[in-house]
């Protein structure tokens, strides 16, 4: 996802811009401190404490430039208004985040109100097209077979979460003048892979391979993950 990542951005702004970054939901701040490692000025918010904490003690490890182009916000994506004004970032991530949000539209059009126009808008969603892709694989036939007539599955944690179809935030994308540029598959072949398993030897054939079907028909829509980039018109 990072390498679809920076090729967007390498297709949508001059080579050296420092980019002002907004990550929404940021986790540890995994993306968050690579974008500051290449020289953005990055904001992460985070809801969770023990998330945030995390990022917090990560970033303390890095140099004294880099913790400065970073700013940590404990609070709820949905308030981005409360925080941020309109069109102050050039990079808007939301990673990981809709499935755990019952109306995820509305956080969506907050999202393109944070960018410039011509910023770009960064997506990671469950893909409720593929939902009995994962018991299928495992041959989970009743599980498969429940999945194809809904959007909410159990997640890995046992959380009872939901997936988003292309064509509805396609739609969703349109509607917030921020519409769809590009779209990738994230966790082609990997996605049964256990939690913990070790990593492989072959580990860039691998990646190769993931790079390769996550941007090529048919496989890409069965992926695991969309990740979807919209432009803010």
């Amino acid at each position: 996802m990072a390498r679809q990542l920076d090729e967007q951005i390498a297709g949508r702004f001059p080579v050296g811009q420092r980019l002002r970054v907004l990550d929404v939901g940021m986790g540890q701040g995994t993306q968050a401190l690579r974008l500051a490692r290449l020289g953005h000025q990055v904001t992460g918010v985070e809801q969770d404490a023990t998330m945030i904490a995390t990022a917090r003690e990560a970033l303390a490890g890095e140099p004294e430039g880099i913790r400065a182009r970073v700013r940590l916000v404990q609070g709820d994506g949905r308030d981005t208004g409360v925080h941020f004004l309109p069109g102050s970032f050039d990079l808007v991530l939301c990673h990981g985040v809709l499935m755990y949000v019952e109306e995820p539209d509305p956080l969506v059009a907050g999202l393109a109100r944070m960018l410039a126009p011509g910023g770009l808008l960064s997506l990671l969603v469950r893909n409720g097209d593929a939902l009995a892709m994962r018991p299928g694989l495992s041959g989970d036939w009743a599980g498969a077979l429940a999945a194809f007539d809904t959007t909410s599955y159990r997640n890995r944690l046992g959380l009872d979460v939901r997936a988003d179809r292309l064509s509805a935030l396609t739609a969703t994308l349109a509607g917030i003048a921020a519409p769809l540029h590009a779209w990738y598959g994230v966790r082609v072949f990997t996605d049964t892979a256990a939690d913990g398993a070790e990593i492989p030897e072959d580990l860039q054939a691998l990646l190769a391979v993931e790079e390769r079907a996550g941007r090529t028909d048919p496989y890409r829509g069965v992926a695991a993950l969309l990740h979807l980039c919209g432009v803010r018109g």
